[in-house]
């Protein structure tokens, strides 16, 4: 059994970063992952690529080619590649071992992870193959500063998780950057009418049945929580992925190592 993470959220929620991030934690606690870059417009890397969707297509390839923009071009790639998963993608992890475990860094375009099928495709495949699967989506904790922004952001960690069908985390970045912390902590665990409240202050009076109905999801269903990150602190990063290997049993099946005490028989 492999285990994977999907790094998802939109462009600009610092994937990358916590994908490098989430590699030197592990490089300096000897432990072994492998990051997979899924973005045809990357550039640049700060962390060892063990496969690159660059290599079967690019972004600038695709645009320059079939006369495309940038976000045509990047859906073009990605349904390029959901037409290869049987021989490229089947052939890349053919190098890796049941117990491996991959973190996929997503390109940023929100469509392709709410309404486009290409993930959920995706993630199918190597589910086929055996990986256990999180979605592990990334929220800028600077875009997170009023009521209006967390609905926002409550609703697009929704549509994702309602599209991937997938044990989801969800995360605060950039939480080192945030000037006043009180502000972001007092969304990691609002109650509903508090939420209704500053809704109607901000919003006209004939929203205020959807306003209450929104609240109410959030809070009574407890589908959409967020975890505080802290790049700065490795506690931090330590508990995020301790969180997301308890969603997809990393480590449950590892062989419990027992030491026999034989007492000295007394004579």
């Amino acid at each position: 059994m492999g285990y994977a993470q999907l790094v998802i959220g939109p462009a600009g929620s610092g994937k990358s970063t916590y994908c490098s991030s989430l590699y030197e934690h592990c490089v300096t606690s000897r432990r072994r992952i492998d990051i997979v870059n899924l973005d045809p417009a990357a550039e640049k890397f700060d962390y060892p690529v063990a496969m690159d969707i660059r290599e079967l297509i690019s972004l600038d390839d695709a645009m320059e080619e079939l006369n495309l923009g940038p976000n045509g071009g990047l859906v073009y790639c990605m349904e390029h590649l959901e037409d290869n998963l049987d021989d490229w993608l089947e052939e890349e992890l053919q190098h890796y071992l049941d117990d491996d475990y991959l973190v996929f860094d997503c390109p940023g375009q929100i469509e392709l992870f709410t309404h486009i099928p290409f993930l959920k495709n995706f993630v199918a495949h190597l589910q086929r193959r055996n990986f256990t699967v999180c979605a592990v989506y990334l929220l800028d904790s600077q875009f997170v500063t009023d009521v209006t922004k967390y609905i926002s952001g409550c609703m697009a960690c929704l549509s994702a998780m309602v599209q991937l069908e997938l044990p989801h985390v969800n995360i605060l970045s950039k939480m080192d950057l945030v000037p006043n912390k009180k502000e972001v902590e007092e969304y990691l665990n609002p109650e509903a009418r508090v939420l209704v409240s500053e809704l109607n202050r901000n919003m006209a009076p004939k929203f205020a049945k959807l306003n209450k109905a929104l609240a109410e999801v959030i809070e009574e269903y407890s589908m959409v929580n967020f975890i505080p990150l802290d790049l700065r602190k490795e506690s931090s990063i330590q508990y995020v992925l301790s969180t997301i290997d308890s969603c997809i049993q990393y480590g449950e099946d590892a062989d419990v190592k027992i030491r026999d005490f034989d007492p000295e028989d007394e004579e």
